[in-house]
């Protein structure tokens, strides 16, 4: 990829409302280097979000611009988010796990008046039991949600603060101005 600078302008205005995004104190979003082979034009982030009883969940968004447009996305942009966090084993076994996990995302999308086209994904639940000499907990449980879609417009601001909203939600974090009981919010 060339410099921004000779970016598309629809590239470089998506790219410049996601840099506006700033989340909340509990989550870092920083630039990483985006999937090159994807799109002639991309651009990723990557968050780390910690919530009570330090729950982390990680997570990446990558915009993808093909000025052609691509028959799959029904458009010229495309953005796709995937975010992991470790749960406790109770919420584990709820079976109603993944659609609360993919609830996180349209409500999400939809409290930050995001515009999109074609949303797909997956939620997946794992459980990991570790034997032997391998360091870590006995036995973790993980979740993961793996989603694209396409926004109506370059205007990707809500969409990234959909993507600090679900990255919230999956750390277990409240909204923002709500304490926890028994937690005190500094600031």
């Amino acid at each position: 990829m060339t410099a921004m600078t000779h970016a598309p302008e629809m590239f470089r205005e998506a790219v410049a409302a996601l840099q506006a995004v700033r989340p909340r104190p509990e989550m870092t979003l920083e630039p990483i280097r985006a999937p090159q082979r994807l799109a002639p034009w991309s651009y990723a982030l990557s968050c780390d979000a910690t919530g009570p009883a330090d729950v982390t969940a990680t997570g990446r968004f990558v915009l993808l611009h093909d000025p052609e447009g691509q028959e799959a996305w029904h458009g010229v942009l495309r953005v796709v988010v995937y975010v992991r966090a470790e749960i406790d084993r109770e919420l584990a076994s709820d079976p109603f796990l993944p659609a609360v996990g993919w609830s996180w995302l349209t409500d999400a999308l939809e409290n930050s008046g995001a515009p999109f086209a074609a949303l797909g994904g997956t939620v997946t639940e794992t459980s990991s039991a570790r034997f032997g000499d391998i360091s870590g907990p006995a036995r973790t449980d993980d979740l993961e949600l793996r989603a694209s879609w396409t926004p109506a417009d370059a205007n990707l601001h809500p969409h990234g603060e959909a993507f600090c909203q679900l990255m919230s939600s999956v750390a277990g974090l409240p909204p923002v101005g709500v304490s926890m009981f028994g937690h005190r919010h500094s600031g």
